[in-house]
């Protein structure tokens, strides 16, 4: 199955996934922004291949922030290269929520930044 099939199967899959939130894609962007917790991403990337807006990176997670993680997380992100989900473009967020619902971890959710 190629890449690009395997996204598209997951974009699927999370547009339908009842508890969805956000606005589906119709905020203007910047109004909200997607928030990882740390402690939760192991950085599988599943958000980036379901990101319409790009809004999303895989980076190394720097070594005083690995530090200060507990034990069972460093485990985690080790055995999966010490990559953590980055949003470098959030200000592109439009709040369509796929990536909330298509982390494995539920390590990401979408804040508000301003007033609609």
């Amino acid at each position: 199955m190629a890449k690009s099939e395997r996204d598209a199967k997951k974009a699927r899959r999370a547009a339908e996934h009842p508890d969805r939130p956000g606005e589906k894609c119709r905020a203007a962007p910047g109004v909200w922004k997607p928030v990882v917790d740390l402690r939760r991403c192991e950085g599988k990337a599943d958000c980036i291949a379901v990101c319409p807006y790009d809004v999303f990176a895989l980076a190394p997670i720097d070594e005083a922030t690995y530090r200060a993680l507990p034990f069972l997380n460093r485990l985690k992100l080790a055995v999966h290269g010490k990559k953590i989900a980055i949003t470098p473009h959030a200000d592109a967020c439009q709040a369509c929520g796929l990536c909330v619902v298509a982390c494995p971890e539920e390590a990401i959710q979408l804040v508000q930044t301003e007033a609609k």
